[in-house]
């Protein structure tokens, strides 16, 4: 997948929302520039990340692809309580597959959100895991898991064929 696809993924979910969003498992940024792309000089961006080196590297792309969009860079474990303003958005890309009580952090994770805030997620649409989802959320799973953590709507923006796993999805809950 190369940046347009990772602004396809998300466009819909990002259009019509605020501008402060957090990208929850940013690592190294590439979900991070799509959400800087979309939300354009106006933005601003919570990077969350366990990998001091990967978030270094986010930065580095930040400042040279989209310099004007404000980002603020944290080393921490978002599984814990992190220090955030009142968020528009909360976007993970890959991450949930990793988390094994997947709607008790969703849960814990929409206190972040004002009213009216959005959940972007990308994932895997695959039902078995590997080494390299151990805990999959196919869309059905998700719609579930929103659904449980109380939102009231949830929406499939987009799909795109994976070369590694089946494909990948975006999906937006409010």
């Amino acid at each position: 997948m190369d940046h347009a696809d990772h602004v396809r993924l998300l466009r819909d979910g990002i259009e019509g929302a605020g501008p402060v969003w957090a990208d929850l498992g940013a690592g190294s940024g590439a979900f991070t520039l799509a959400l800087a792309d979309l939300l354009g000089p106006k933005g601003e961006i919570y990077a969350i990340d366990r990998d001091g080196s990967r978030l270094r590297d986010n930065a580095r792309a930040m400042a040279s692809r989209f310099p004007s969009v404000r980002v603020h860079y944290q080393e921490a474990d978002f599984r814990r309580p992190v220090t955030l303003p009142p968020l528009d958005g909360v976007l993970m890309a890959n991450a949930l597959h990793f988390q094994s009580a997947q709607e008790e952090l969703v849960q814990c994770l929409r206190g972040y959100l004002r009213p009216g805030g959005r959940f972007l997620i990308v994932e895997y649409d695959i039902d078995r895991e590997n080494y390299a989802v151990p805990h999959p959320v196919p869309y059905s799973a998700w719609q579930s898991i929103a659904r449980h953590s109380g939102f009231e709507h949830t929406a499939l923006l987009a799909t795109r064929p994976s070369r590694f796993l089946r494909s990948i999805y975006s999906a937006v809950s409010w």
